[in-house]
């Protein structure tokens, strides 16, 4: 399958990868909270090993095993506390677990201690922590629910649709030239002004939130979006690389598709849980 798919143009890899992945997602989160759980958890696994490769083009030598096994563990801990399974004080477990990184580097023998054990811990924080403050967002009253999610997916995919339209066609003023020279200052306003209907428009059909939080997801989206698709830019300019990864044909890696998510979650998961 990947060989076929490789023989094809950028943009008809990209929209194959896109229509299955999109089929997928919507698929696993709207199916059960169980379809949900092991999509994210495959992506938590996956992108922080993808961090973690990412990292080594620097030279440093993150503990990929240990890292990937905390990510995934912070995951299923929080599924299991939101299912009540387990109770929440269980979460200090992972606070000897996350200090054994230091006692771990012992026994490695690898040179530059400090940026290997430092590279482990933001692996988890950097991928692991919104994946798993995501699932807050389907059991903010309690049992499963899809529409949040959904809904967030959704306002991410229409502020990237929206930015690149207006950028396209009416981008001039260059938003941060340093890191990402492609986007302006107009199409960061036409994606977030489609972000912003889109937020209305599901505030008519999915009724898990007000309209005022549907809103304001839609901000921390139209802001946090974009700031998360800049950090990533950035990291991976100061490595010199393309993609975080070629997992997704046309599309680079877990860190190019999530770059969004990743850093507006806790925002927005703050403003639910606030207001």
């Amino acid at each position: 399958m990947s060989t076929k798919l490789s023989a094809l143009s950028n943009l008809q890899q990209r929209l194959i990868v896109g229509v299955l992945g999109a089929a997928l997602f919507i698929g696993g989160i709207i199916f059960s909270e169980w379809t949900f759980f092991i999509l994210f958890l495959g992506l938590t696994v996956l992108g922080t090993l993808e961090f973690y490769k990412l990292s080594e083009v620097a030279g440093i030598k993150p503990n990929k095993v240990y890292g990937t096994l905390m990510a995934a563990g912070v995951f299923i801990a929080v599924f299991l506390i939101d299912k009540e399974y387990m109770p929440a004080e269980l979460l200090y477990l992972l606070l000897p677990a996350l200090f054994l990184i230091f006692v771990l580097e012992l026994y490695r023998k690898e040179p530059q201690p400090f940026t290997n054990i430092s590279f482990t811990i933001l692996g988890v924080l950097y991928i692991a922590v919104p994946f798993s403050l995501l699932q807050l967002l389907g059991y903010l009253e309690g049992e499963y629910r899809w529409q949040p999610i959904l809904g967030l997916m959704l306002l991410i995919w229409s502020s990237d649709t929206g930015a690149y339209i207006a950028g396209k066609n009416f981008g001039r003023n260059k938003l941060f030239e340093r890191i990402s020279p492609g986007k302006t200052w107009e199409g960061w306003a036409g994606g977030a002004i489609l972000t912003v209907l889109v937020g209305w428009l599901l505030s008519m059909f999915f009724h898990d939130l007000e309209l005022y939080q549907w809103i304001g997801v839609a901000i921390i989206v139209s802001v946090f979006g974009v700031l998360g698709d800049l950090v990533e830019s950035l990291l991976k300019r100061s490595l010199g690389v393309k993609d975080s990864g070629t997992l997704l044909p046309g599309h680079g890696g877990i860190l190019d598709r999530f770059d969004s998510l990743i850093l507006a979650v806790p925002f927005i998961v703050s403003f639910l849980k606030t207001f």
